[in-house]
């Protein structure tokens, strides 16, 4: 059996699927962080499978990938920075219970 396109699509379809139901179901700040993680990592092997099958000559996916995780280690950095902070302040990181913004 020959692995082609359409398993690494099926594949990232699966993994972002996953990641958006625990960013739309879970409560826990740092679960969701990991979650968009994952959706961001899906979107990483959609990238570079599709450089590999449609430009094979080409590195575009791949530098695109490597950008992908550059932000996505940026992004962990700050928002595990922010609930360090908001727990500090709650002793919880129930997404539910914070209310910073409100008045």
């Amino acid at each position: 059996m020959v692995i082609g396109l359409q398993h690494y699509l099926i594949l990232s379809a699966i993994l972002f699927s996953i990641g958006l139901y625990g960013v739309l179901a879970k409560r826990n700040a740092v679960i969701i962080l990991m979650c968009i993680e994952l959706m961001l990592n899906a979107v990483n092997i959609t990238l570079v499978a599709f450089s590999r099958y449609v430009v094979p000559a080409m590195l575009t996916g791949q530098v695109f990938a490597i950008f992908v995780i550059v932000v996505a280690a940026a992004e962990a950095a700050v928002g595990l920075a922010i609930i360090l902070a908001i727990y500090r302040g709650f002793e919880d990181i129930d997404v539910s219970k914070i209310d910073l913004l409100k008045w």
